[in-house]
């Protein structure tokens, strides 16, 4: 099967892959990194460990355009739901009229915790709209069906990074110590305050408990994008205190399910890696010392059993995961790509429907047309003008730089015509 993501962070890149990977094994998967402010870095890239066929980089109406959409199978949609929206448009516009065109899925990378009805709409007109759970299954049909959308678009599968091995209680630490990890989130807290406290408490719980490693794990370096903005990164904030770090307290990057290989305990707000713990069956604390607000996201959790704080934790508070939550969230799912696997296949020996987004010119002309501009893009899926293809310079130039030397590290042949064209080599 040949399979195009197209991804706007490394963190959706991981998804749209994963899933690839999952779904397929085997299958030809190529990679097209949306340009934008969170456009990956070479070592964000690289960290993700699936090396594509090819890799480009490209605005939303070059990428719609790419010539290789026509021989593909399917297109997964790793985007936020604004670009999702948009690539909608712009992918409707390619197909129009075509005798076959490729299945069209999208999805949410990880807990749906906010504006759910605004994300689900965005993505409405996909051939397949992925829920990682039977209860956001049931929150996504509760939205479709009475705006009449096809609630058939609706599968269900699991986040794609859950698959891992199962923690191990009883293993021994004569190796290597008890394993504290704070996944950090970019902006959960996002002001300065609070991002100090919870730095802080993990300086604390390090020094109060000299016999454990605690683990800070940052999602990016400074000066690199993720999807959400970082402000206060972490790292930078410990420099500027005036006091040295216990030396049992570390940071760290990289792939999150190689730290969890060393980890015992899992603490976060509400980051996605308390799912990746909790599948493995780890001892998870999901902090409430800011409040448990949808701001934060951790109210997602309230009925995990794993709310605690930081002052439990310091004493050994040690939460598991509910098992009837766990499995209501799509945690520990038997077969996860059996339904979705059954759909591609109907739909791909299928003849599809003009692809359709719920938002139209004529439905929503104010927010259809500001939203397409925004993206370089006419009311009807066009190239706007801000979409012309430039050579670019200063920080565009090293942008396609460093896609390539993505490409070059994974092996890849074959370099997207448009990057070559740009003198990127």
């Amino acid at each position: 099967m040949r399979i195009h993501v197209l991804a706007d962070s490394d963190t959706r890149w991981k998804w749209g892959a994963g899933l690839a990977v999952g779904l397929a094994p085997g299958s030809e998967v190529h990679a097209h990194m949306l340009r934008g402010r969170s456009t990956p870095t070479a070592r964000q890239l690289a960290e993700v460990g699936i090396a594509p066929a090819s890799i480009t980089e490209a605005t939303l109406a070059g990428f719609a355009a790419a010539p290789e959409l026509d021989g593909a199978d399917l297109i997964i949609l790793g985007t936020v739901g604004g670009a999702t929206h948009a690539a909608l448009h712009a992918l409707a516009r390619r197909f129009s009229g075509a005798p076959r065109r490729p299945v069209v899925m999208t999805g949410y990378v990880g807990v749906v915790y906010e504006k759910m009805a605004d994300g689900l709409l965005l993505r409405a007109g996909a051939d397949i709209v992925l829920a990682n759970s039977p209860f956001d299954r049931r929150r996504f049909t509760e939205v479709y069906e009475p705006l009449g959308i096809p609630v058939s678009c609706i599968v269900q599968t699991a986040l794609p990074f859950l698959d891992q091995r199962p923690y191990d209680a009883n293993r021994t630490h004569a190796t290597h110590p008890y394993t504290v990890c704070f996944a950090v989130q970019p902006s959960v807290p996002a002001d300065r305050n609070g991002r100090l406290y919870m730095l802080r408490r993990a300086i604390s719980h390090a020094r109060l408990r000299p016999g454990r490693d605690v683990l800070i794990k940052l999602r990016s370096k400074p000066g690199e994008a993720t999807t959400h903005v970082e402000a206060f990164h972490y790292q930078v904030l410990a420099e500027q205190l005036e006091e040295p770090l216990p030396p049992n307290l570390h940071f760290v990057y990289g792939n999150m399910s190689d730290t969890l290989d060393r980890t015992d305990l899992l603490v976060t707000v509400s980051s996605t890696a308390a799912l990746e713990s909790m599948h493995r069956g780890m001892p998870t604390a999901i902090l409430s010392d800011l409040g448990v607000r949808e701001i934060h996201g951790n109210h997602y959790f309230t009925g995990s059993g794993c709310v605690t704080d930081w002052t439990a934790i310091d004493e050994g508070d040690a939460p598991l995961a509910d098992e009837s939550w766990t499995a209501d969230q799509g945690i520990r799912a038997v077969n996860p790509y059996g339904e979705l696997r059954h759909r591609v296949e109907q739909l791909r020996g299928a003849v599809l429907p003009p692809i359709s987004p719920y938002y139209t010119a004529d439905s929503a002309p104010e927010y259809v047309g500001a939203l397409l501009r925004r993206r370089g893009l006419n009311p009807d899926g066009s190239p706007g003008a801000a979409a012309a293809v430039r050579r670019p310079s200063g920080p565009m130039r090293r942008t396609s730089r460093r896609v390539l030397k993505v490409a070059y590290q994974f092996g890849v042949q074959r370099v997207a015509p448009k990057i070559q064209q740009w003198g990127g080599v």
